[in-house]
């Protein structure tokens, strides 16, 4: 009887500790993307979101997307985790200023591909040292490239190997060299086995980070994103649940 009453007892705090972690708030993605963009970058966006939808459901956080840029302002931001570019960035300095304020109180950020296209510095200083550098060139057309993993103890790279060929993408270049910032991680980067990249227009050579985070946030660029194949590669994939986990993670 005493070991059938042990038993119950253990049962019950089992349940009550299932229930407790099934009642824990998961965070909150809000993913930003434009319909009057570049085609390649929409195709992206359009895939992109209920890629993400069904990695909301896998692993129990939620996941809402706008076009409505607009809603970069504090009211709404801060009922989110999370904000995703998909292929776009704020464009009024009144977006822009929420989204500065919004990354400096502690929320978390993963752009993609066209998100981090500055090429001149004065367009928006702070994101400039945000980003860690400016657009420099690009590669086209569109072509696969093998990836070079520079940290595989990072959270963003769990499970992946040490190198993978991405999809066909557009590639850039950058100046400075995101490396070149102290406060700069590089996570991925293309390997020189590429060169030259494009045809059009070509990579060279040269240091070229693909993925990075800024240490001083809560952040991840990653160049990937144009185009309508970026989710045909299962070790991508597992890296872009991987880098959205990490971020909406309470750790930094």
């Amino acid at each position: 009887m005493i070991r059938f009453v042990r038993a119950l007892c253990f049962i019950a705090a089992l349940a009550s500790a299932a229930a407790a972690w099934g009642q824990a708030q998961p965070f909150h993605v809000l993913a930003f993307y434009s319909t009057h963009v570049e085609k390649d970058h929409v195709d992206f966006a359009l895939q992109a979101i209920p890629f993400f939808k069904t990695m909301a459901g896998r692993d129990h956080f939620d996941f809402t997307a706008t076009s409505n840029w607009d809603d970069m302002n504090p009211a709404v931001l801060k009922q989110y985790q999370v904000i995703l570019w998909l292929d776009d960035e704020p464009s009024t300095p009144a977006q822009r200023a929420a989204f500065q304020n919004y990354m400096e109180h502690g929320g978390a950020w993963l752009g993609f591909h066209i998100a981090g296209y500055i090429d001149n510095r004065k367009t928006w200083p702070w994101f400039a040292d945000f980003l860690g550098t400016v657009f420099y060139g690009n590669s086209w057309p569109p072509l696969p490239a093998k990836l070079d993993i520079d940290d595989l103890a990072h959270p963003a790279m769990k499970g992946l190997p040490s190198t993978f060929v991405s999809p066909a993408n557009e590639w850039y270049s950058w100046k400075p060299d995101p490396r070149s910032n102290p406060n700069i991680k590089v996570l991925m980067t293309l390997d020189p086995a590429n060169y030259p990249l494009g045809f059009k227009d070509t990579l060279t050579g040269g240091d070229i980070p693909v993925t990075w985070t800024n240490t001083k946030y809560k952040m991840l660029y990653t160049n990937i994103g144009h185009g309508d194949k970026i989710f045909s590669n299962p070790t991508q994939n597992l890296f872009l649940e991987n880098a959205l986990l990490w971020l909406g993670s309470v750790s930094k």
